[in-house]
């Protein structure tokens, strides 16, 4: 383990800096192509499926597989600094989790587990996905004498940076939060019993790497991805909602994280987000955490959300082919 703290890595701490990817089996290849290419994402064939990248950025975020029936989260794969996966192994040895064989067409790099719910969990050496800072949030205002019009015809594509966080479905919200915080490292930054819960990494991360939704099975809620403008969140969901995609919620402000948001309903009944200027918890802050009434949880500001916003339309157990 480190002993000391240097650009943005926390000394002493054992823990996981960032959700290397998220894996997806889906009924259809060409809905997931026309969904997250529209979404801006680069899109790529590989390996029988998809890979999900963001423009000018190396580092793989998403894998879509083709499966049989209904949408279904496969795994969650997070990144630890390649030094400390001898230290995280014995350190899940203490735990006494499941190990698990890598899921069909998944590689076997790292470790491989039975998380809470029986999600598989994958953990592996990987440079650091999240930022060491807070992302770059851009307000543009025309001065005096100036147009800021922009011409529907010349709006540009949004196209978001990175992955910002992932929000999985759990059947119990404070003890997920338990076994993500002992067996991942991560930390509790906010929640809302028994709701819903936001948890970060501690080697620098945005307010929530995960999400915690309560539902009675596991699941994808949605996957989050950031953007530099709110312009950006309304003229990708816009776009997305003049494509046919709906229904949607947004543009918004949480009050949890304080990011402006749009969800777009994804072909399979989960959702992607634009976000955009969230809450960044450094490597050497702690977070002074709160358990919040709901009405102080969800958003400040918007349009209500429709009443399915929070349905899980994955398949239960007895479901799954």
């Amino acid at each position: 383990m480190n002993d000391k703290s240097i650009a943005g890595r926390r000394a002493n701490v054992l823990g996981v800096h960032s959700i290397d990817h998220f894996a997806l089996a889906v009924p259809d290849l060409e809905d997931a192509r026309r969904f997250y290419s529209l979404f801006g994402l680069d899109v790529r064939e590989s390996d029988g499926g998809l890979h999900l990248f963001t423009q000018g950025n190396l580092h793989r975020w998403g894998v879509i597989t083709q499966g049989a029936g209904a949408k279904q989260l496969r795994y969650l794969s997070f990144g630890v600094y390649a030094d400390e996966m001898d230290a995280f192994a014995a350190h899940l040895d203490a735990c006494g989790v499941t190990y698990i064989d890598a899921p069909t067409s998944a590689d076997t790099q790292g470790i491989w587990f039975s998380g809470f719910d029986g999600l598989p969990i994958n953990i592996r050496p990987a440079d650091k996905a999240t930022p060491a800072e807070k992302s770059h949030f851009s307000f543009a205002s025309a001065p005096p004498g100036q147009s800021g019009a922009i011409l529907n015809s010349q709006a540009p594509k949004v196209h978001p940076r990175r992955l910002s966080h992932f929000a999985i479905f759990t059947t119990d919200v404070n003890a997920a939060i338990t076994y993500y915080e002992k067996t991942l490292g991560l930390r509790l930054s906010d929640k809302s019993e028994p709701g819903v819960a936001f948890l970060h990494g501690v080697h620098g991360s945005d307010h929530h790497l995960l999400a915690l939704v309560l539902s009675d099975r596991r699941g994808m809620h949605h996957n989050s991805w950031d953007v530099g403008s709110v312009m950006e969140v309304g003229l990708g969901g816009s776009t997305m909602a003049r494509a046919g995609y709906g229904p949607n919620w947004g543009v918004g402000q949480h009050v949890l994280g304080a990011n402006y948001f749009y969800y777009v309903r994804d072909p399979w009944g989960s959702f992607s987000e634009y976000s955009a200027d969230i809450d960044f918890i450094p490597h050497d802050v702690e977070w002074p955490s709160a358990n919040h009434a709901p009405e102080d949880s969800m958003f400040l500001w918007g349009p209500d959300p429709f009443p399915e916003f929070i349905q899980n339309t994955e398949p239960t157990e007895a479901d799954l082919p």
